[in-house]
C-alpha cells in the first residue's frame, strides 16, 4: 500500500513495441496512478518498449539472455535490478518469457500482467486469433496476477469485447488493446491503494466500490 505522498514503483518487463508501457507511463504522468516506472527491462536489445522508456527519461535495460545458461539465471539478473530500484510491483508489458519459480517467489502476488482474452479461457500466444478461430461472440481482455502457470493467476479484472463478423485478428487486437489500458491503470491503482486481497483463487477489493464497478466504468469510457 503506498501511504501520503510516497508513489508506487514499477518495474516494467517489455519485449515489443510497448503499447501497455506507454499507458502505463500516462497514466502515472497524468496521476491517473499514484506510480512511477522506476525501470523498463527488456529480453529484446532492439524493442522500441526501451526506446520509448529513454525518450520518457526512464532507465532502460537490456538483459541478454544470450549470456545466461538457464532461465533461472537470466531472472536472477532481472531480479537483482529491480531489487536495486526498489520495486513494489512488477507489471509484464508484452514481456514473452515465462518467470521462473524463483523470479515468482520473490515477488509473490505483487506481478501483474494482462492478456488479450478472458481467461481462462484462449490462454497462451495468439488469444484474439484463438477466440476468432473458435467462433467466439465475446472475448476481451484480464488483468491477473502472475502465478508458476501460463496465464493461470487469480485474477483482477476483466473487460468484455464483443467479436464483429468483420473482424480480423488485427481490427479485434486493435479494439481490445484500447481496454488493456484502461484496466491495467485501474488494477494498479487499486494495488497502489492496498485495496486488493487474495483468497485463494478470487481477488477481493476492498472500499465502497467494486471490481464490476471499476470494469463498468472501464466499459462506459470507451463506449459512451
Amino acid at each position: 500500500m503506498v501511504s501520503g505522498g510516497k508513489k508506487l514503483q514499477l518495474g516494467v518487463l517489455v519485449s515489443g513495441r510497448g503499447s501497455n508501457l506507454k499507458a502505463i507511463i500516462d497514466a502515472s504522468e497524468t496521476g491517473t496512478i499514484n506510480a512511477v516506472v522506476a525501470i523498463v527491462i527488456s529480453d529484446v536489445a532492439d524493442a522500441r518498449a526501451l526506446e520509448l522508456a529513454r525518450r520518457q527519461g526512464i532507465e532502460a535495460v537490456f538483459v541478454d539472455p544470450r549470456l545466461h545458461a538457464t532461465g533461472a539465471e537470466f531472472d536472477a539478473t532481472v531480479v537483482d535490478l529491480l531489487r536495486k530500484r526498489e520495486v513494489e510491483l512488477v507489471c509484464l508489458a508484452g514481456f514473452m518469457r515465462l518467470l521462473s519459480p524463483h523470479f515468482i517467489r520473490e515477488y509473490r502476488n505483487r506481478i501483474m500482467n494482462v492478456h488479450p482474452a478472458l481467461l481462462p479461457a484462449f490462454a497462451g500466444l495468439h488469444a484474439q486469433r484463438q477466440a476468432i478461430r473458435y467462433g467466439a461472440k465475446v472475448s476481451g481482455c484480464t488483468v491477473h496476477f502472475v502465478d508458476e502457470g501460463v496465464d493461470t493467476g487469480p485474477i483482477i479484472m476483466q473487460a468484455v469485447v464483443p467479436v464483429l463478423d468483420e473482424d480480423s485478428e488485427e481490427t479485434f487486437s486493435a479494439r481490445i488493446l484500447t481496454y488493456e489500458h484502461r484496466i491495467y491503470a485501474r488494477a494498479i491503482q487499486l494495488f497502489a491503494e492496498g485495496r486488493l486481497e487474495i483468497r485463494g483463487r478470487r481477488v477481493l477489493c476492498h472500499g465502497t466500490d467494486t471490481l464490476q464497478q471499476y470494469e463498468k466504468q472501464a466499459w462506459g469510457a470507451i463506449n459512451p
